[in-house]
């Protein structure tokens, strides 16, 4: 499957985003799907997963201000951003996995599939 990320932007402390990965084929509906996001100088970071039973799973940190959804009938997965922060600077990936049996959600080994990243940057 191709991943492709897009909706990142420029925005002020305060501000919202949606973030969109298109996926290609029509498999898009079996997956698990996840977010992750790399600060400038910083390792890579879990944000968000939802399974194909559509379970969603949010790093402790970001609950309550980002929420993650995928539209299966577009092959769509989102990840919309609430009162966003400068911390939140980075680029976000999304990512899919054919299961995540014999891993967990928040380790990007889980995942088979990787989108190219789109950045979120915002100033204070």
């Amino acid at each position: 499957v191709q991943l492709q990320a897009c909706g990142g932007g420029s925005v002020q402390a305060g501000g919202a985003l949606k973030l969109s990965c298109k996926a290609s084929g029509r498999t898009f509906s079996s997956y698990n799907m996840g977010w992750f996001r790399q600060a400038p100088g910083k390792e890579r970071e879990f944000v968000a997963a939802i399974t194909r039973y559509r379970t969603n799973t949010y790093t402790d940190s970001l609950k309550g201000r980002f929420t993650i959804s995928r539209d299966n009938s577009k092959n769509t997965l989102y990840l919309q951003m609430n009162s966003l922060e400068p911390e939140d600077t980075a680029v976000y990936y999304c990512a899919a996995a054919r299961s995540f049996a014999g891993g967990s959600p928040y380790a990007g080994s889980a995942y088979d599939y990787w989108g190219q990243g789109t950045l979120v940057t915002v100033s204070s």
